[in-house]
């Protein structure tokens, strides 16, 4: 848009010299130019009907003060709004035209891209783990379709009993009723018995004794989309590792679903974008399909590194976030810490073969931004309780959901050390979990880090 308008002539004004001067009418109001070599005529006598530009030979001083008043607006000001306004509506003109560009693109592409001949062909959807985002997926696939049949696997029995009788998840959404057509079951081999798509929302930690337990009632073809976020602690391997070798399938269909995504806001239908990432373009436009609504959006990508690495440690960055906010140190420090940690992230990920557009975009920027500066973060949570002091065990035995980033943090610094990167805010965090430095310290010792060029 910008572009757009700097494109356009400049909107046009008078110029009052000694080779020009306006002469007026009742009717008209013309510009009158004189050759350089013709002497200039004598300047024009100041009378109250006059509406001539002011030439340097008439002061101020011979003009009374009561024609001043009476004159507060001349016939040269009114000239020149005139084009002023000409050039606004030439503006909001070409502003227009780009938005219905826009639009008509829009349209186009939905009529020649619009196929629901996956979700008509699509009959169950089986969600593993009854968290809150879990639940927040499970309810937004079965509103796409009413003879859907999405099952949650889990294990807790009261749970289950509980989704089952009232259709509500009460630990997480008390508030919210889940469709009729989701169904809680702790029966692993009925609940994946002819599965078309099957949503993976175990926490990092316990994915892989989970998958190996139910493995035996697995599809080898049937797709898996991970919203898991984080790396394994021992093993330092990505959710894309950890579902095919603990199913035994080295082919086991796989996609990434990540992005800046609240549970709650997905409950309540607000308008979200994320990115399915895959190898296999196909798969990846087929959970596209299956996913996208009105209020979600749904974009696609090839690069399922750069996607998880991303998802991985924006939660072990939103607890120095946190950890700035709980010692109030101020958004200048917020500020940059955050764009620190942005570089340490994109380092890493470049290393390991990730896009560095992959870093900038929903899954890199935009869920750092999410997580990092809204309080409805659970790893935010925790830096900001760090920061004010409190214990670790003493915070983490207080909530009823699971901060990745508190078991990431020390598989990040890890896998940094693998690939030379160095790390400053992030390895802090991991410090500072492990108790071996305190949150006002680990602030002193990254302010006193040399003072170098930007990378």
């Amino acid at each position: 848009m910008a572009a757009l308008l700097l494109e356009l002539p400049p909107p046009p004004f008078l110029n009052c010299n000694h080779h020009q001067f306006l002469s007026t009418s009742k009717t008209s109001l013309r510009l009158h130019n004189f050759p350089s070599k013709t002497p200039p005529p004598p300047p024009p006598t100041f009378t109250p009907t006059t509406t001539s530009c002011f030439l340097s030979t008439v002061t101020s001083s011979s003009i009374s003060k009561e024609e001043k008043e009476k004159e507060p607006h001349s016939t040269a000001v009114a000239s020149t709004k005139a084009p002023e306004e000409g050039s606004q509506q030439d503006r909001r003109k070409v502003v227009q035209i780009a938005w219905e560009k826009l639009v008509r693109w829009s349209r186009s592409w939905r009529s020649k891209n619009n196929k629901t001949d996956l979700l008509e062909r699509t009959n169950k959807v089986v969600v593993l783990g009854g968290g809150s985002f879990g639940t927040a997926m499970a309810a937004h696939v079965a509103y796409r379709k009413s003879s859907l049949e999405v099952q949650m696997l889990l294990r807790d029995p009261l749970l289950c009993q509980s989704i089952n009788e009232n259709h509500c998840n009460c630990k997480y959404f008390p508030e919210h009723k889940l469709p009729d057509n989701v169904i809680a079951t702790t029966d692993a081999k009925a609940a994946l018995l002819d599965a078309d798509f099957c949503l993976h929302a175990v926490p990092v930690q316990f994915s892989s004794s989970f998958l190996e337990g139910i493995a035996e009632y697995v599809d080898p073809g049937l797709p898996f989309i991970s919203l898991s976020k984080g790396l394994e602690l021992n093993t330092l391997r990505m959710m894309s590792q950890i579902i095919p070798q603990a199913l035994g399938n080295p082919y086991q269909p796989f996609v990434l679903l990540s992005g800046p995504s609240f549970a709650l806001e997905l409950m309540n239908k607000l308008p979200t974008a994320m990115v399915v990432a895959s190898k296999d373009k196909k798969l990846a436009h087929a959970a596209q399909q299956l996913l996208a609504s009105s209020h979600l959006r749904i974009s696609t990508s090839r690069d399922v590194t750069g996607v998880e690495i991303a998802g991985a440690l924006k939660n072990v960055l939103a607890i120095a976030a946190g950890i700035v906010e709980g010692m109030n140190l101020g958004n200048n420090s917020m500020a940059a810490l955050v764009a620190q940690g942005c570089s340490e992230i994109r380092w890493l990920a470049t290393k390991m073969g990730a896009k560095p557009s992959t870093i900038t975009g929903l899954s890199g920027t935009g869920d750092i931004m999410l997580t990092c500066f809204v309080n409805l973060s659970r790893n935010r949570t925790v830096g900001v309780r760090l920061g004010s002091g409190e214990k670790l065990d003493d915070i983490l035995s207080s909530m009823n959901q699971v901060a990745e980033g508190v078991s990431t943090a020390g598989a990040v610094i890890a896998l940094a050390q693998k690939y030379n990167v160095k790390m400053p805010v992030l390895t802090a965090v991991a410090r500072i979990i492990d108790n071996e430095l305190t949150p006002k310290k680990a602030v002193l010792e990254l302010m006193n880090l040399p003072q170098v060029e930007e990378v």
